[in-house]
């Protein structure tokens, strides 16, 4: 079929209620589930899925007893089916904003680097100012949030961006920079150590960030330069809660951020090793979508981060 009769087709027979059931199959690979989460009958939602199919003269699901899977065809639909239910999301958030003047609902992708201060006090900043914006928060690896991003599942990330980017989809904005250290509980054995070596903290577990992660790979730098392994016992997680108690309650060591140490430190939880790793601090920004306007909710956050971080910057 070529573009233009495919054009049509795609025009004349995709309602929005068949783009919410296309992701929904999608994402459940499962039509009965999806049609339950629809609050429609499945054989009604089966046709539709059918009726698609014959007017593409694709494929877009394998299906099996354990339900279906989309094949790449029904992975491109899909893909564009999210974007433009995010796209009519964020038209009917900024018409309500227009209408009400101080609502709005934001999406904000957190990596570590930003979850312990950065993001929290600008979220008040922004509740401050406008109460009734709704803000959800969802953790991952830099990966996950990127992919999120790019379909607008998230409108904004916040955390440690690479200064090497070659994301065309995406657009970096730095905000300060945020050095890495070594850190353990306050009363850890090596706090009182002096003259302390990489090698010295091996006999200890790690905390470390999972593989594919910008950090990671630059502590797996660390050691290779000072001719050592990486610990290959460590725990990965990037989650600020699970981290925070496993450094609290053992002996454990792990790299984190400056301001999330500061945090901690502050009430006397964690407490940095003297050590200095030899690397430049890692530039904490904003990523978002390129060539995407965001709605009115979504720039106050942003202003209200870039407000938040030259305090940070101050010190």
């Amino acid at each position: 079929m070529d573009p233009n009769t495919l054009e049509r087709h795609l025009v004349s027979r995709l309602k929005f209620k068949y783009l919410r059931l296309l992701v929904t199959v999608g994402e459940q690979q499962n039509i009965f589930r999806a049609a339950q989460l629809l609050n429609m009958a499945q054989p009604a939602a089966t046709k539709i899925i059918r009726d698609i199919e014959n007017a593409l003269d694709l494929r877009l699901f394998d299906r099996s007893s354990r339900g279906v899977v989309p094949t790449m065809y029904g992975d491109v639909l899909i893909k564009h089916a999210k974007l433009v239910l995010s796209q009519v999301k964020h038209a009917s958030e900024e018409l309500s904003t227009l209408q009400g003047g101080l609502s709005g609902r934001v999406t904000v992708g957190t990596l570590l680097a930003a979850s312990a201060t950065l993001l929290p006090k600008a979220i008040a900043r922004l509740k401050k100012e406008r109460p009734n914006v709704s803000i959800v928060i969802v953790e991952g690896t830099a990966d996950k949030l990127m992919s999120a991003l790019k379909i607008d599942d998230i409108d904004i990330m916040v955390g440690r961006i690479s200064e090497f980017s070659d994301e065309e989809q995406l657009t970096n904005e730095v905000l300060y920079k945020d050095p890495v250290s070594l850190v353990s509980r306050a009363d850890h054995p090596l706090q009182s150590k002096t003259d302390l070596s990489l090698k010295d903290l091996l006999k200890y577990e790690w905390i470390l960030p999972p593989r594919e992660t910008l950090l990671r790979k630059e502590i797996d730098d660390i050691f290779h330069r000072e001719g050592l392994n990486v610990p290959a016992n460590a725990v990965e997680s990037v989650s600020i809660l699970v981290n925070r108690t496993l450094l609290k309650e053992t002996d454990m060591i792990s790299t984190l951020p400056d301001q999330v140490i500061k945090t901690y430190a502050e009430i006397g939880l964690l407490k940095k090793l003297p050590i200095d790793l030899g690397t430049e601090s890692g530039l904490i920004g904003i990523t978002t979508r390129a060539n995407r306007e965001l709605p009115p909710v979504c720039q106050s956050l942003l202003e209200a981060l870039r407000e938040e971080a030259e305090l940070i910057k101050q010190g």
